[in-house]
């Protein structure tokens, strides 16, 4: 039973009574202190010049209606007019049968009741390696794609892969100046060229396969250089995503829609419905009709199509393949943009709200504290690969998550290999592989536990360590729901950090395998399996393992 829904609809039946609503500023919340209960509510506060009476004398008679509930062990009403609830015991207890009963789909939801949510994400140049920022976004959207499913969420998710316009073209010029750098030439690299270290190795790799040859035909040299890194740096980036646990079932190019004709398809509904207009030789599109500072433009007096109409294109092919909601998830850098193209869905006839766009801060990447250097075209990179080989895929991907996405994060390279409890994926992973030791040590000890004698038992459940951790395993469907409605994966680390330090205290506090006493022991063994299952199936939707040995 979801309590708070139960609770919630029996306060709603007692506001009938009066023909009152469930007021906007009414609140049925975990208060901040446990001191006051499980639950706790306002409502008489914002209600109670409704029925003409005091606050708290009105949170007194709601206390009244609902003394009755068996399942609830007090009912109190505290200063001006908060109510509080505390639930038996017996109500967390059978928290444990249900996840039993529902094993690895305990917390699963039909939230989404089959709604068509394409994420997409990553989406990088194919100019040069993943960084560690690209990284932040390829944990974010992936595990994001977990959890909206596990919610009940039909999801497609999708890299977009710029492989048209200036920044290829500038990609193949570099590689093909150092291709005849690299031959003896003299050149004049580009200005704004990239001047990593890996395009003298895709050069290298053309040499080893074309010799001298390209130096014939500058024009044919120029295209091969382009096509062959673009396609060298996307083999490489599908490689480490792939290592990174990371999927995209979508591959979409650029260079498709622009060659299909639905650039210039888009731009012809926009002129039809009178949405874009000329001046100055331009096509723009009156994007400050839904909200934008101004217009912007679509096609430059040059007749070069700009990149918001090609990204305008591509999500009316988004919502032409018949998704309700679509997820962008894009560098804090591009905020920006978020009002363009909103107003652009709008102009496709869309709802703003059907296109949700998550903001990715930077990561600051540290080494015991002090900064390490990061990314810039022209100096040496951090890449994704060399973090994930440092410190492994599982640590990398947690501490992601570890914040929310709009928020700088700090990523400790040190810090994240710690085999210590100020590590936090450590500290996750060690509570999993610490109740199956506990596991392999009862099977020594020939302690036996069965399902089947746990309900008879659930009583022996009963101290605070106990209460504290069925409270928080009675959570996890509630957090899996924060999640996908707020597209916030981190909320789902901060749980599993708090079930961990209960299971954690737990072992401090108590003995676990006590012969003198199995049908406790036994209890408590069930407890942790139940913890066991909730830390395997929280991480899995993070992408990251659970280990049975540390």
């Amino acid at each position: 039973m979801d309590l708070k829904k139960y609770l919630k609809e029996q306060l709603e039946t007692i506001l009938q009574k009066y023909n009152i609503s469930w007021p906007a500023k009414g609140v049925l919340n975990p208060p901040t202190d446990p001191k006051f209960g499980d639950l706790s509510t306002n409502l008489a506060l914002v209600t109670a010049k409704e029925v003409n009476l005091p606050p708290r004398k009105w949170a007194e008679e709601i206390q009244k209606e609902l003394s009755q509930i068996e399942f609830i062990q007090n009912i109190e009403v505290a200063g001006p007019g908060f109510i509080n609830f505390t639930f038996t015991p017996q109500v967390w207890q059978k928290i444990l049968l249900n996840i039993f009963q529902e094993k690895e789909n305990f917390g699963r939801l039909s939230l989404g009741k089959g709604k068509k949510v394409q994420i997409e994400y990553v989406s990088a140049n194919p100019t040069g390696p993943l960084h560690i920022g690209h990284g932040r976004g390829a944990a974010l959207g992936d595990s994001l794609a977990r959890i909206m499913r596990f919610a009940g969420f039909e999801v497609t998710t999708e890299y977009y892969i710029n492989d048209a316009g200036r920044q290829i073209n500038l990609l193949g010029r570099s590689v093909w100046s150092r291709y005849k750098e690299l031959l003896g030439e003299k050149v004049n690299f580009p200005e704004d060229g990239y001047k990593g270290t890996y395009i003298y190795d895709i050069a290298r790799e053309i040499i080893e396969l074309k010799g001298k040859n390209l130096l014939n035909n500058e024009e044919e040299g120029l295209r091969y250089c382009t096509e062959y890194a673009k396609d060298k740096i996307l083999e490489d980036i599908k490689d480490d995503l792939k290592n990174f646990r990371v999927e995209h079932q979508i591959w979409f190019s650029e260079k498709s829609l622009v060659q299909r004709g639905e650039v210039e398809k888009t731009l012809t509904y926009l002129q039809e419905k009178g949405f874009s207009y000329e001046k100055d030789g331009a096509l723009w599109l009156k994007t400050s009709l839904w909200g934008d500072d101004k217009d912007r433009v679509l096609k430059k007096s040059s007749g070069d199509l700009t990149y918001f109409a090609s990204d305008i294109a591509y999500h009316a092919d988004k919502f032409a393949r018949g998704f309700d909601l679509v997820v962008d998830i894009w560098g804090a850098d591009h905020h920006g943009y978020i009002p363009r193209m909103k107003a652009a869905i709008q102009a496709l006839g869309k709802s703003p709200e059907q296109l949700q766009v998550i903001l990715v801060q930077l990561v600051n990447l540290l080494r015991e504290g002090k900064p390490v250097a990061m990314s810039t075209r022209a100096g040496e990179f951090v890449t994704l690969r060399e973090v994930y080989s440092e410190v492994g895929v599982d640590a990398a991907r947690f501490i992601f998550l570890t914040r929310k996405s709009d928020s700088h994060l700090d990523f400790d390279l040190e810090l994240v290999k710690k085999k210590s409890l100020e590590n936090p994926v450590y500290y996750v992973q060690y509570a999993h592989a610490r109740i199956c030791s506990l596991l392999e040590k009862a099977k020594e000890k020939n302690i036996s536990y069965s399902l089947e004698e746990l309900e008879n038992h659930l009583h022996l459940l009963d101290t605070k360590e106990d209460l504290d951790l069925l409270k928080c395993l009675a959570k996890f469907p509630e957090t899996i729901s924060i999640c996908a409605e707020n597209l916030s994966p981190h909320h789902l680390s901060f749980y599993l950090q708090e079930l961990a330090s209960l299971l954690h205290r737990y072992y401090n506090e108590h003995t676990i395998l006590d012969n003198n006493n199995l049908e406790l022991t036994r209890t408590r063994i069930n407890l942790f399996l139940g913890v066991k299952q909730i830390l395997h199936t929280g991480l899995s939707l993070l992408g990251v393992e659970a280990p049975n040995r540390m």
